[in-house]
């Protein structure tokens, strides 16, 4: 028979299978499995988990990533910040260890399996080092772009400020060398650093731009400035540059000075003593005597001109200038001195024409005090007896400016006998000009007495009267013509100055006679 007792629709009954568990078993233990998942999660994309089916944490990987690349590009001077980067390298550790625990005991996602996990996790530790690399070549040149900003900024600064006088300009062109300074001294492997030879060239052009035009004076503060750049920046930044300036001011300090000097200005030895001082071996230095003797010979030309005494007061101011500078400046071989003294002896001398055109001008008091001093500075000169009679006519002139019309002479004596006698108790000085200028001295009547103005208002008044009296007296001998006099008591006395104009004629015998009262009378 074929077939079973049991019936078609029956079968074997075997022993109950186990429920079935609600996950799958934990693997056993494998260290590679953890490394490549850790590699995996290290790549910043979270991948590791993503093979361990832990999606919410693998978000959490890229959402850290995406955060950092929207910190970092496109890439600034800046950089990252310093926080930025350490949450980040922070949550990638965090995840590879998390990554590395969990992977230990956690079969991977099929078809992958731990060596070729290991091998993909190995292999995209490029991407972070391929975008560290990339990051650090961006950062590099967005440096490279701000430092030739900076430098662009700086040489337009420049630019601009030579526009303006130095004075309003100074504190932008200090400010454009701050940036080149640090640009030499701390980024000196830049391009920018590369471009600073022609920007420094630029800066000093610039800066000293009034030397270029000759305004020679106006040069000078910006030049001495240039002097100074050196002190801040590195030698081998300036080159020929650091000496630039020397020549150019040197220069410009002579021009100055020569342009002061030929003007009449007030700063040219002050330019001058610069020049020797700073630049003592300098082709401008050596100019500076040659240009001082001209002036000197001007100013003795000027001497017989139509302002006389302002020749003089040159020539006085160059003795004290040109003196000072040959003290200050070591003078060697005395070339200095010599045109000092030059210009203090034309000075003395012209002192005669400036006193004979303060006489002619009517300012008879400076004339009196010019002469004056002519004569007893100068007890040689052809023009000295003649200084004596002008002053002595100036002096008259003040009380009787009619007096002043003509210049004296030197001539003397006449053939008209005038007595002058002093009937009063001072000493007086008699001073006369007119044809003929001279003075003597009169001692004091010793029994005379100061009138009062009564007695001088009796009728019949007469001084120099009395027979009986010892009058002190002098006759000189004067030509024909008006001669006018003046009397002035000398000493400590208060009396006032006496007048009179005499009109001399041939024939006659003439008197002068000063007396005391309130104030000083005369009369003939």
């Amino acid at each position: 028979m074929s077939g079973s007792p049991y019936g078609p629709s029956q079968g074997f009954a075997g022993p109950p299978l186990p429920p079935m568990p609600s996950s799958p078993p934990p693997a056993p233990p494998d260290a590679w499995r953890a490394t490549a998942v850790a590699l995996l999660n290290l790549s910043g994309l979270g991948l590791g988990y993503a093979l361990l089916r832990r999606w919410v944490l693998m978000a959490l990987c890229w959402t850290a990533t995406a955060v950092l690349l929207l910190v970092a590009v496109p890439a600034d001077a800046d950089g990252v910040p310093g926080a930025a980067l350490a949450g980040y390298a922070a949550v990638l550790l965090l995840a590879a260890l998390h990554g590395a625990l969990a992977g230990l005991r956690t079969r991977l996602a099929r078809p992958a399996g731990a060596p070729l996990a290991l091998l993909l996790g190995v292999l995209l530790l490029a991407v972070p080092a391929g975008g560290a690399l990339w990051y650090r070549n961006a950062h590099h040149e967005a440096v490279e772009q701000a430092l030739l900003d900076r430098l662009d900024k700086a040489d337009h600064l420049v630019a601009t400020s030579g526009h303006k006088s130095f004075t309003a300009a100074e504190s932008d062109y200090r400010s454009a060398l701050e940036v080149y300074r640090d640009l030499a001294e701390h980024h000196s492997g830049s391009r920018a650093a590369r471009r600073l030879p022609d920007s420094l060239h630029t800066y000093y052009t610039t800066v000293g731009a009034a030397y270029g035009h000759q305004e020679y004076c106006d040069a000078i503060e910006p030049l001495k400035y240039l002097r100074t750049v050196p002190d801040t920046m590195p030698k081998d930044q300036l080159g020929s540059l650091a000496r630039w300036p020397d020549d150019r001011l040197a220069a410009s300090l002579y021009e100055c000075g020569a342009q002061g000097l030929t003007a009449g200005g007030t700063d040219w030895d002050t330019r001058f003593g610069d020049l020797l001082n700073t630049f003592p071996r300098s082709a401008a230095a050596t100019k500076v005597p040659t240009a001082l003797d001209a002036a000197v010979q001007r100013a003795e030309k000027a001497v017989g001109g139509s302002q006389p005494c302002t020749a003089v007061a040159q020539l006085r101011d160059l003795d004290t200038r040109i003196g000072g500078l040959s003290k200050s400046s070591g003078d060697a071989d005395g070339t200095l001195a010599k045109a000092a003294g030059r210009a203090g002896r034309s000075g003395d001398a012209g002192e005669y024409a400036c006193g004979v055109d303060q006489y002619k001008d009517g300012d008879f008091e400076a004339a009196q005090k010019t002469m004056g001093q002519f004569a007893a500075g100068n007890g040689n000169d052809e023009n000295r007896a003649r200084a004596k009679k002008i002053a002595i006519a100036a002096e008259v002139a003040q009380t009787l400016p009619k007096a002043g019309r003509n210049l004296p002479t030197t001539a003397s004596g006449g053939s008209i006998s005038v007595t002058v006698k002093n009937d009063s108790p001072h000493d007086i000085t008699v001073l006369y000009t007119g044809p003929v200028t001279g003075s003597f001295t009169l001692k004091g009547c010793g029994d005379c007495k100061a009138y009062t103005l009564a007695d001088t208002l009796v009728t019949g008044f007469k001084p120099c009267s009395d027979s009986g009296r010892n009058y002190p007296q002098r006759t000189i001998s004067l030509p024909a013509g008006t001669t006018y006099f003046v009397h002035k008591p000398n000493g400590g006395s208060t009396a006032s100055p006496a007048s009179d104009t005499a009109k001399l004629r041939p024939g006659y015998i003439y008197t002068e006679c000063a007396y005391t009262t309130q104030t000083f009378g005369s009369g003939i």
